[in-house]
Order: C-alpha cells, then structure tokens, then sequence
C-alpha cells in the first residue's frame, strides 16, 4: 500500500487543521520545499499538497509554493484545492503536477469533470470528503445533500483515475480511519480508493491492509507525520513491503503515474 505524505499549504506554510477548521490550523513549517524533500527522502513515493486558501478562495493561490515542490522533488505530486474549471486544472498540469483533485465540482459540476476526464485521461482524481456520510464542500465550508458512496459511483462512472476519501470528522484529529466507511466506498466502485483522515499510528496503517483487496490502496498521511506519532520511512517499509501481494499486476506502479 503506497503511503503518501500530505502537505497542507495556508499562506505559503505547511499547516494542519483541526477537522478542517481554518482557525485551528497549526504551523509546521514555514518552508514547504524542506518538508517535501524530506519526505521524499524518507521513502515517498508520491507526494499529496492541498492549497487550503484555494479550496476556500475557489481558485488557486499556492501556485509558486506548488511549482517550487514540484521542482524540488522527483516523485509524482498530485495537488487539489480549488479546482473548479478547465483553466485551473490544466495550469497545474502545466506546471508539472502529476494529477488534480476535484471536490466541490464533482458535487456542483459532474459535466466538467467528464470533459476533464477525457481531455486529462489519468490525471483526474476525486476528492470526496464527508461529514456524516455527506459530501461537504467549498473548503469544508459547506455541506451537500450527496451521500459519499453515491458520489462516488458517479465519479467512477465519469472515469477519475482514483477516489480521495476523507472522514472529516477524523481529519488532524489522530483517531484512526474511518474503515467501514472506506470499505463500503471500495465496494462500491473498481478504480482504486485513497484513504484520508485519522491516521494516528503504524497500527492504523496495518489495519487498512486487509482493504487494499477491495480497492484501498493507498493511505494519506498529515498530522501523525508531523507530530512524530508515525515515522515514514518505517511505515513505507511496514505497509509498503506488502503493496502487491494481494493485488493483480493491474494494480502496479501504472496505476499512481
């Protein structure tokens, strides 16, 4: 299972929030590019970079801070926050991102991300993040009537490459993921669903193993990193040894290019 380091971008800085409140962000770091370059060497495989002024903003706003990780680092970087049209998400691209997020249009505009998922085959990713089983939007700001999984069969129907699935109510707060939630998700649908939210230990890591046959197979990471409470290079050699041992050749590297 691929583990994937978060960086949270407010005003330029690494930052975390309390489920995803702004005014319970705690700074990290105020060099974005250091903590990216240190993950990558610490094993990363891949890198996740929210702009959290864009997703409340509704358009990007860490694009030099985007760009300078995506210079720094060798591993693919996929960026969300923001995202609601075509001339956003193909200035990302353009800027070298490995793929995009989409959240509040995937509730507010499934047309668009249709036209995006064909225009940008593979380079189109999901975010589905929910409160109660219902997608919230707009930065978290907003709560929709959609319920999660239906969302996420419709996304997977649109043809985005995976699914972000983040439990809000355990984002940045430690308490573990949300599994019966990413089971029925993974169950649900056949592209690949990425865990988000809770990971508080090496533990939580583990236990997400026996989903990755259904369709979970990789795990975001943010706060534990940050805190200590999980180290990277020894949760990619835990979780990452067995990546493929459950999974068909159809599920290798290819999928996260």
């Amino acid at each position: 299972m691929e583990v994937i380091p978060a960086i949270d971008l407010l005003e330029g800085k690494c930052v975390r929030l309390y489920q995803g409140d702004y005014a319970r962000s705690q700074v990290f770091n105020e060099n974005p590019v250091e903590v990216a370059r240190q993950w990558v060497n610490e094993g990363a495989t891949r890198l996740h970079v929210v702009d959290l002024d864009g997703a409340k903003e509704g358009k990007s706003v860490n694009l030099d801070a985007i760009e300078a990780i995506v210079r720094a680092v060798a591993v693919p970087v996929q960026v969300g926050g923001g995202l609601r049209d075509r001339a956003s998400v193909a200035q990302l691209l353009a800027l070298g991102c490995d793929r995009v997020i989409l959240g509040t249009v995937a509730v507010e505009n499934p047309q668009l991300v249709s036209h995006l998922c064909a225009q940008f085959p593979g380079k189109i990713v999901a975010g589905i993040d929910a409160r109660n089983g219902k997608v919230a939007t707009r930065g978290w700001l907003e709560t929709s009537q959609v319920e999660a999984t239906e969302l996420a069969i419709a996304m997977a129907n649109q043809g985005v490459a995976a699914i972000i699935y983040t439990d809000i109510h355990r984002d940045g707060t430690l308490s573990g993921p949300n599994r019966e939630a990413l089971r029925e998700l993974a169950t649900a649908v056949e592209i690949p669903i990425i865990a988000s939210g809770g990971i508080s230990s090496l533990s939580d890591l583990l236990s997400l193993l026996s989903l990755e046959p259904a369709g979970v197979k990789s795990v975001i990471v943010g706060r534990a990193l940050y805190t200590g409470d999980v180290n990277l290079a020894e949760a990619v050699r835990a979780v990452g040894q067995g990546r493929w041992q459950d999974v068909g050749p159809d599920f290798g590297s290819s999928t996260f290019a």
